[in-house]
């Protein structure tokens, strides 16, 4: 079609009236952005030239995406979270809020209402032969070191073929299976049983990798574990560790690698002795840092939509 209309005066109008920029009542904010994410839309229709064949594609390709429920996942897969993080960076060097364990995305993944236990936990409920047991441990502390009681540290992971409890297409894992929350107590430790996570990939056939094959991108990430610690007394810290060795760490599909969550492991063989059912296991020692309040309020608490058992 190849026309140039969008900064004409009749679309420039339009586009007021189609956010209710003159007018009054609802929400300003809502209406600026509404105005100016249709603005940049019809703008990228005009500069690409889309067809409406091509546009009412991409509408559909909305309607599947929510269908399937893996916006969170293209959200991700896109860097939109990554960028979250980038963003949440910039403003604690402003607020001049140095160290701190790395921050990274949540991903969709999360359930709320983990069982609490009191310093260990063993969060293995179904067998699973094809993973290693692990032990993860480590101390919360606060910016001065000290460590911190009453934490609590929420994990979850995969199992060994990538899948996630109350997510797992094939059914066989029990509900909160490696998954659980930890409170710490005066030494502000932390310890959790579980099996060695896996890598895994995007549905194949999902909305997101569709996208991403256009884009001729992967759609894989590397074994990692997710932690949530909260607190009163600082910062919430949403971040994950990745699995040493793994060789997706600095091509993850999400972008969610950062230096300083790649710890470091080592083979023991005294599990027993830990809780374990075997002698053999693998050990990563991961601890983690709490940053301070801003004017006594936890500015890192993100509000959206979490699945809850």
């Amino acid at each position: 079609m190849s026309v140039t209309i969008c900064d004409g005066k009749d679309v420039q109008d339009f586009l007021r009236v189609v956010a209710n920029l003159d007018g009054g009542g609802g929400n300003e904010r809502a209406k600026k952005i509404v105005h100016r994410i249709l603005s940049d839309l019809f703008k990228t229709i005009e500069d690409f030239d889309l067809t409406p064949d091509e546009i009412w594609a991409g509408i559909n390709y909305v309607n599947k995406l929510g269908s399937e429920g893996e916006a969170a996942l293209l959200a991700a897969g896109l860097g939109l979270e990554h960028y979250i993080d980038l963003r949440l960076d910039a403003e604690d060097k402003e607020l001049g809020i140095t160290g701190g364990t790395p921050r990274t995305i949540e991903g969709p993944l999360y359930v709320a209402g983990a069982p609490v236990a009191e310093g260990k936990a063993r969060l293995d409920k179904n067998p699973d032969p094809d993973a290693a047991p692990l032990r993860i441990h480590g101390t919360v502390t606060g910016p001065d070191g000290a460590p911190v009681a009453g934490a609590l540290v929420e994990i979850w992971h995969s199992d060994s073929k990538g899948f996630y409890s109350h997510f797992d297409p094939t059914g066989r894992q029990s509900e909160f299976n490696l998954r659980g929350a930890i409170r710490t107590g005066a030494d502000g430790r932390y310890e959790a049983l579980t099996k060695m996570p896996a890598s895994y990939g995007c549905p194949p056939s999902g909305s997101t990798q569709t996208l991403l094959n256009l884009l001729n991108r992967h759609g894989n990430r590397p074994a990692h574990v997710h932690f949530f610690v909260t607190t009163d007394k600082f910062r919430k810290l949403t971040t994950q560790f990745n699995i040493e060795g793994d060789p997706l760490i600095w091509d993850d599909f999400a972008f969610a690698t950062r230096e300083g969550l790649i710890p470091h492991i080592v083979e023991k063989n005294d599990g027993r002795s830990v809780g374990f059912d075997e002698d053999a296991y693998r050990d990563i020692e991961f601890n983690l840092e709490l940053t301070p309040l801003v004017h006594g309020k936890d500015n890192q608490v993100v509000n959206r939509a979490r699945a809850a058992a």
